[in-house]
């Protein structure tokens, strides 16, 4: 099948740990990469945020990365990226007229916005489109509030995607249940959960040097919803009652390690940190390269998970692969990948008592850490092997393309909700 991505904030190319470079990153590189091992065409499109990029980036064999020119090249906060969709759709419509694709699949909302308007303008060669949210934006209005600083029209629009999409590709079972009073018909939604790659993360292999202390670690963007401030409290806590063994190490951030101080999310935990009394048992890592986070994370006793909400969460799958246990909490997709009491332990959101507690339980018992981390090696093998996910969705797409051989003449396009400006 020739496969397009469309993914407008997030490429495969990018450097993770920044604000807008995360798990969605990750996701559009490792399923693009195992669908073309299954046979595929895959090609990504990402928009241009830097003069210097070449069009066209070989992402691996049978992948291709295309840069969309839509908006400056220069790197704008997703955010603010909707202006520049109805430039991107039709960049998109341009390239599929020479070569139509057999399924198109985009991810986050205004790709989707952007993939559908571009979809439609090819009239009866209309390919059919799936769609990953990776965040719904009602979650993410419940859980920060004022904070939220998505457009206004998210509120409109993405329904409008979830309406017009062919399939709904969800990645947990929390989410689709969200969907369904989004007005996303239960038979339109799929659910195929991200992965991880079990041949990078791996118990076995090199780990980073540590001292005598306990380690705790963090990986991920730093932005406040990912709940870094909960487990820099919750470690409070634990050197309030006495226990001077233990440290945070805390991997991510916009910034790598030698410009790590100046990055504001780092400046707000680190006075934090300050604030707690606790700064000298924190240590803030910066970005590090994916291939070399498998070395990260085996030198962790413990990788703490404490979101607000999470849609699905890449880094515990991450770290059970490694043989690490974790604490998560138990929100979106983390309640799905994460066993409490078996490959690790869940706690509730913005709870630095109950982290704290998880983390003594599993620092005073060695024996349950080496059950759990041996429980989430399986697990992370039997379930989230990028293999599987990607032989799911394909099962996914060729149900979405024998729909549509069945059924070549299309109505007219569902319009999205509020009247879509790409």
């Amino acid at each position: 099948m020739r496969i397009s991505m469309v993914s407008e904030h997030a490429s495969p190319l990018a450097t993770l740990g920044g604000v807008d470079a995360g798990g969605q990153n990750v996701h559009v590189a490792a399923l693009s990469s195992a669908l073309a091992e299954r046979g595929h065409e895959v090609t990504v499109y990402t928009r241009r945020d830097d003069p210097a990029l070449p069009e066209r980036v070989p992402l691996c064999p049978g992948v291709e990365v295309v840069h969309v020119d839509a908006g400056p090249a220069a790197p704008v906060p997703k955010d603010e990226l909707l202006p520049f969709m109805p430039e991107f759709g039709r960049v998109l419509a341009e390239h599929w007229r020479r070569d139509v694709p057999d399924v198109v699949h985009s991810h986050f909302w205004m790709s989707g916005v952007a993939a559908l308007e571009a979809a439609d303008r090819l009239g009866g060669a209309r390919p059919p489109v799936a769609h990953t949210f990776h965040a719904l934006g009602n979650v993410k209005r419940r859980h920060q509030g004022a904070e939220d600083t998505s457009p206004p029209e998210r509120e409109t629009l993405e329904p409008g995607v979830g309406h017009r999409a062919d399939t709904v590709i969800a990645t947990c079972s929390d989410e689709a249940f969200e969907l369904i009073p989004l007005g996303v018909p239960s038979s339109r939604i799929a659910v195929v959960p991200c992965g991880v790659d079990t041949d990078l993360f791996t118990p076995d292999g090199p780990a980073e040097p540590r001292g005598r202390r306990f380690r705790i670690m963090t990986v991920g963007r730093l932005v406040p919803r990912k709940g870094v401030g909960s487990t820099i409290t919750a470690l409070a806590r634990l050197a309030a009652a006495g226990r001077d063994d233990i440290e945070l190490v805390i991997v991510g951030g916009s910034r790598g390690p030698e410009e790590v101080m100046r990055d504001p999310d780092v400046q707000r935990l680190r006075e934090r940190a300050r604030a707690e009394g606790i700064e000298h048992l924190v240590t803030f890592r910066g970005q590090v390269p994916h291939a070399e986070l498998p070395a990260a994370l085996r030198s962790a006793d413990v990788v703490v998970c404490a979101p607000w909400y999470e849609p699905f969460g890449i880094v515990p799958l991450e770290a059970m692969a490694a043989g690490v246990p974790v604490i998560a909490a138990a929100v979106g997709g983390l309640i799905d990948t994460v066993v409490h009491g078996r490959t690790g332990m869940h706690v509730p959101p913005r709870d630095p008592d109950a982290i704290a507690d998880a983390i003594e339980t599993l620092l005073d018992d060695p024996e349950l850490r080496g059950e759990l981390g041996r429980a989430g090696v399986a697990r992370a093998h039997s379930r989230y092997t990028w293999s599987k996910v990607a032989a799911d969705t394909e099962r996914v797409y060729r149900g979405l393309a024998a729909s549509r051989a069945l059924a070549p003449e299309r109505a007219e396009p569902r319009r999205a909700m509020g009247g879509a400006r790409a």
